[in-house]
């Protein structure tokens, strides 16, 4: 008796493993995606190697908004082309992985960046005092590096409709939207390559926290 329970949990262990599979898929693909930080360009709200938590869902139900942070799949090029190591079989391995949703997404890639613009804003940097200026508004960011400006570079433009303008916190240490003008979109990210919004830091521990959206950038008025 005792020998036939034996075999038939093990029968039971890869039906086991299979539905966990498909569970841990599905969260993936739909619920809460984890990714890892690669850079130091969303420092210091993000630190490299940090664990971040990106909510799927509300993609499908909500717009993306000024001062979420954002996960996004290279829109033009931003990004070198893979390393070809990571198509052997130890990297299809690790892809296995990561698309079932066991490891975390090396964001190799995906890029993390701060939303500053969605479609029809007009963005302008920067004004007397040196911040950026979203439809006639000025707006301060706590959230940039210490002794970063919002910008070593002008620029100025409009956000088209279904496409967001993106920078990192880290804004000296950040190749975003701001370098990218003369790409395809214009350094735009259309809101067809976003993945989710990051809510929250995982890993490790001692960093463990929820992101917050910047406040001046949330009260931003639409234009028409």
């Amino acid at each position: 008796m005792r020998k036939q329970r034996k075999l038939s949990s093990l029968g039971e262990f890869p039906l086991l493993v299979v539905v966990a599979l498909l569970v841990s898929i599905f969260v993936k693909t739909f619920l809460v995606q984890f990714f890892y930080i690669p850079s130091g360009s969303m420092e210091n709200t993000l630190q490299v190697n940090d664990r971040v938590g990106v909510n799927k869902i509300a993609n499908f139900f909500g717009e993306i908004k000024r001062g979420e942070v954002v996960v996004f799949r290279d829109p033009a090029g931003w990004l070198p082309e893979p390393d070809p190591a990571s198509t052997g079989v130890i990297g299809k391995a690790k892809s296995a992985l990561v698309f079932a949703g066991i490891l975390p997404n090396p964001a190799k890639q995906y890029l993390i960046k701060r939303v500053i613009g969605v479609g029809g804003d007009h963005i302008v940097c920067c004004d007397a005092t040196h911040h950026l200026k979203i439809n006639e508004t000025s707006i301060k960011e706590p959230y940039i590096f210490e002794g970063d400006r919002p910008s070593d570079t002008d620029f100025e433009v409009t956000v088209p409709k279904g496409f967001i303008w993106v920078m990192g916190d880290h804004r000296s240490a950040s190749a975003d939207s701001r370098f990218h003008t003369d790409d395809p979109h214009k350094g735009m990210v259309p809101l067809s390559a976003v993945t989710g919004r990051a809510t929250f830091v995982i890993w490790p521990l001692k960093n463990a926290k929820f992101l917050d959206v910047g406040k001046d950038l949330s009260k931003i008025t639409a234009t028409k």
